[in-house]
């Protein structure tokens, strides 16, 4: 038997051996890896060599964007691997060893070359981390779903959907796409008004990151139910979500994409839960984040796919949305090449007539995130039940409209006007028999599905809406921001300033958008679509020999349409008719419901 030194030195030395057998594995996660999405020239003669087909396959896709990687590898003396494909001509480029901003401005140099944007990450728009928050909401706060009732003395800012619903309670021809964290699929609330949806994270990269971000185990595929996004100690420690992920992200799983989803579509009337801003209105999980939030290249593969445009290696969607949610968001302006591929991607959906609507962020008052400041987005910014803009929201002229973000104004114990919505209780995993509607949500990203519930309740009472005619509802009917009710130290909210904070203010209209949204009003300013047209009546058919007249009418003989066959009949006699086809018979239209 070695002696204790000994046998103290072996035990050292084993230790020394495993932790080096994983150093180049550990060090290989640290290391820098650049990312950024390339758009090549349409006549880029590395383009022209072999063009993408419009449904390429997954693996074709890969094969054609990686061959381009390695030509552009080539000419800037880089180690270039490919990653998801937007489209056609952009697609994602990555290095080791480099950062992204250098890597952007050694592929930008190329003439080849359209555009470099640094991949960045995205998160979901956080919910302020105070002791009311992480205390939960108990059995409820006992203004229930405030936020949907008529607006009153107390609660100003609530957006009138009771009244909303007598005129329309949405339509299932209505997709709503939920672009976040993914749905819990299976949740009994949620599970009448989903659509297939898709999981956007990773196409076209199979690195470990990807992988990690993912937490499902797979990349891209057609299963979009949200695995968890928690980061533990142990992710950041090993480095296994990428250097762009720290300390700062340690956090339980959101179910982010849940609490959005139940928001705009809760099913009604099941005797469980509650009820959404939609009753009949469909939702359709797009998953684009994931741990650490989500990269730029997948949400905007997202958005194209989401209104039916073709995306590389990922089927057509079936259910084309005419409303996107995007509660998500990051810093950055809209002037760059990232607000370039943002504001095509709006664009895309404009034309095809959906809207796009924005979480303005979580950032105390400082300017509005990215994508909601990109020109065509419905940014949307928080209220606390007063009307007043609740501390956590940015703000800035770039905002179109403002809704109910929720807010704990009570010193302590249960949160008072929390966004309540459906939920997981899993703090990692979802527990798959427990599901809570009792979380004390607040945030833009609770505001946004409202402003995007009530677009799809415009939808739902004219099919034929385009996406200029749904803003300017929704921002037109806005009710005027209050101006007194809350403290005597509040102030109308000022421009926003990049790197100061501003709390509780009054809104105005350079700061918080039109106005407070109204369902009731932006659907009775749409109106109901006009009915079709009466089918035609037939042409009585001609009788040979008058019917004589009966008795009890009163001039039966002599009514219009006995004397118009009367002459028919003559004229066929005499041979000097002329012979028409009859109008075809159509059914009469379907009652329709306002």
């Amino acid at each position: 038997m070695p002696s204790a030194p000994l046998a103290l030195r072996r035990l050292t030395w084993a230790l020394m051996a495993a932790g080096l057998a994983q150093a180049p594995a550990v060090a290989q996660a640290l290391e820098p890896e650049g990312r950024v999405i390339v758009r090549w020239k349409a006549d880029a003669p590395t383009v022209k060599a072999r063009a993408l087909r419009q449904q390429a396959l997954a693996q074709e896709a890969a094969d054609v964007f990686q061959r381009r990687a390695d030509q552009l590898g080539q000419r800037a003396a880089l180690s270039l691997q490919t990653g998801r494909g937007i489209d056609a001509l952009t697609h994602v480029v990555r290095a080791r060893g480099i950062d992204s901003a250098t890597l952007a401005q050694r592929l930008a140099q190329d003439p080849q070359v359209a555009l470099v944007a640094i991949d960045h990450r995205r998160r979901h728009s956080r919910v302020p981390n105070d002791p009311i928050y992480s205390n939960g909401a108990g059995i409820g706060p006992t203004a229930g779903q405030w936020y949907l009732k008529p607006p009153g003395t107390e609660v100003r800012s609530s957006i009138n959907a009771e009244t909303a619903w007598d005129t329309t309670t949405g339509s299932a021809s209505v997709v709503v796409a939920v672009l976040d964290t993914g749905v819990r699929l299976d949740h009994p609330d949620l599970v009448a008004n989903l659509v297939p949806g898709y999981d956007m994270i990773g196409a076209g990269g199979s690195g470990s990151v990807r992988l990690a971000v993912a937490n499902d185990g797979d990349l891209a595929d057609p299963d979009p139910s949200d695995p968890g996004d928690w980061v533990s100690q142990a992710d950041i420690d090993g480095g296994s979500l990428g250097s762009g992920c720290t300390s700062s992200d340690l956090e339980d799983s959101s179910w982010h994409g849940t609490k959005v989803a139940g928001l705009i579509a809760a099913t009604p009337n099941n005797g469980i839960g509650l009820a959404g801003v939609g009753w009949s209105t469909k939702v359709q999980p797009v998953r684009v984040l994931g741990k650490c939030g989500g990269y730029d290249s997948d949400i905007l593969a997202g958005m194209r796919w989401a209104v039916g445009v073709s995306v590389p290696g990922i089927p057509v969607n079936a259910n084309p949305a005419k409303v996107l949610n995007l509660s998500l968001g990051g810093s950055g302006d809209c002037t760059g090449s990232s607000g370039t591929l943002y504001t095509e991607a709006i664009a895309q959906a404009t034309a095809r007539n959906a809207v796009v609507v924005v979480a303005a962020g979580n950032s105390a008052g400082e300017p509005v995130d990215l994508p909601a400041n990109c020109p065509g987005a419905i940014a949307v910014a928080g209220l606390r039940h007063i009307g007043s803009k609740v501390g956590f929201s940015s703000m800035g002229p770039q905002v179109a409209i403002a809704a109910p973000g929720g807010n704990c104004v009570n010193l302590g114990g249960t949160c008072l006007y929390p966004m309540v919505t459906t939920s997981n209780s899993g703090r990692q995993g979802p527990l798959l028999s427990t599901y809570t509607y009792n979380e004390a949500a607040v945030g833009t990203s609770f505001a946004t599905p409202l402003v995007a519930g009530v677009a799809a309740l415009l939808y739902a009472r004219d099919p034929g809406l385009t996406s200029a005619q749904v803003r300017n509802a929704l921002t037109s009917t806005a009710r005027p921001f209050p101006t007194s009710g809350s403290g005597s130290d509040v102030r109308a909210c000022p421009a926003p300033v990049k790197g100061t904070e501003v709390l509780e203010c009054y809104c105005t209209t350079t700061t918080c958008g039109a106005g407070m949204l109204d369902a009731r009003a932006a659907v009775l300013a749409v109106g109901a679509p006009p009915p079709p047209p009466p089918a035609p009546t037939p042409s009585p058919t001609p009788s040979p020999t008058p019917a004589p007249a009966t008795g009890g009418g009163g001039g039966g003989a002599s009514h219009p349409a006995w004397l118009l066959g009367l002459g028919l009949a003559v004229a066929l006699l005499s041979g000097r008719g002329t012979r028409r086809s009859k109008p075809p018979t159509r059914p009469a239209p379907a009652p329709r419901r306002g």
